[in-house]
C-alpha cells in the first residue's frame, strides 16, 4: 500500500469526534462615527446564557456556509448591519475554560469600521430575535456586558487606536466625500488627543491617498473644498511619524 493510498484509508474512518472540541464563535466590534461620537453596535441576547445582557454581535461558525472563519464575519457583519464594511480586521483570538458557561470556548475577535450613513440599522432596530443599540464606546465600557466582551472591546479599541497613530485607516470611515478638517476631526476623535494642523495636512498631501472631488462645501467661516479617497487609497498606508504621543490603553 502506497503512502497515498494509507493516508487516504486513515482519513475515511477519522473521527473527528473522537476529540473534545471546543465552542468555536466569531465576535465583532462594530465601530462607527455619529453625531461627533465613536459608537459600537452591541446587541441585547434573545437566549440564554446572560439573556437580556448587552454583547457584542457574533455567533457559531457555520461549517455548511462558511469556508473560513472570514467568512463567518463577513456573514456576520452583513447580518448586523446590511452593508460590506470597507474595512474588517482579526484582532486576536482568545480560548479558555472560563469565558462562556456552555463549555470550553474559541472566539476570533475582529473589528469592523463601517460609514454609519450607510447603515441600514439604526438605533433600537430588531435584527431576528435581537434588540440593537448604537452606544459610545465610554458608555459600552461602562457596561457589565455578556460573557468577556468588555475585555474584547477594549481590545478592538486599543487596535484602532494603536493603528491610528501610524496608518490611514481612520479614512475608512469617512463618508463619500468630507473635508480635511473633517478628517483631522476623526483622527483627533478615535485618539482623544489634538493633531497639529500643518503637519497632518502636509503627510496627506504627500501620501497621494486623497483626491480634491471639485465641490466645495459651505462652512461658519468660508467654503472649503472637499476630498475623496484616490484610486490608490490604502487603509494601512503608513504615515512615518504622524504622532509622538503615547496613547493610553483602556
Amino acid at each position: 500500500m502506497t503512502e497515498s493510498e494509507s493516508e487516504s484509508k486513515f482519513l475515511k474512518s477519522y473521527n473527528p469526534k473522537d476529540f473534545d472540541s471546543p465552542l468555536c464563535t466569531v465576535d465583532m466590534a462594530i465601530i462607527a462615527v455619529e453625531a461627533g461620537e465613536l459608537k459600537v453596535l452591541l446587541v441585547q441576547r434573545s437566549e440564554h446564557p446572560h439573556k437580556g445582557c448587552w454583547a457584542l454581535p457574533g455567533g457559531f461558525a457555520d461549517l455548511k456556509r462558511d469556508n473560513s472563519i472570514e467568512a463567518t464575519a463577513h456573514r456576520k457583519l452583513a447580518e448586523k448591519t446590511g452593508i460590506k464594511t470597507p474595512y474588517l480586521e482579526q484582532v486576536e483570538s482568545i480560548g479558555n475554560a472560563m469565558r462562556d458557561p456552555r463549555g470550553w470556548s474559541i472566539t476570533l475577535l475582529y473589528f469592523a469600521l463601517i460609514d454609519f450613513e450607510a447603515l441600514s440599522i439604526k438605533e433600537g432596530a430588531v435584527t431576528g430575535s435581537e434588540q440593537t443599540q448604537w452606544m459610545s464606546i465610554h458608555d459600552a465600557l461602562k457596561c457589565e456586558l455578556a460573557f468577556d466582551h468588555a475585555l474584547l472591546l477594549r481590545k478592538a479599541i486599543n487596535r484602532l487606536r494603536n493603528k491610528t497613530r501610524y496608518t490611514a485607516l481612520p479614512i475608512s470611515l469617512m463618508p463619500e466625500t468630507f473635508t480635511l478638517t473633517e478628517l483631522q476631526t476623526m483622527f483627533e476623535l478615535i485618539l482623544g488627543t489634538s493633531l497639529q494642523k500643518k503637519s497632518f495636512r502636509r503627510r496627506l498631501e504627500a501620501s497621494g491617498l486623497l483626491i480634491g472631488s471639485g465641490d466645495m462645501r459651505s462652512t461658519a467661516r468660508r467654503p472649503a473644498a472637499l476630498f475623496k479617497r484616490s484610486d490608490s487609497f490604502k487603509s494601512d498606508h503608513v504615515f512615518p511619524g504622524l504622532l509622538d504621543v503615547e496613547i493610553e490603553s483602556l
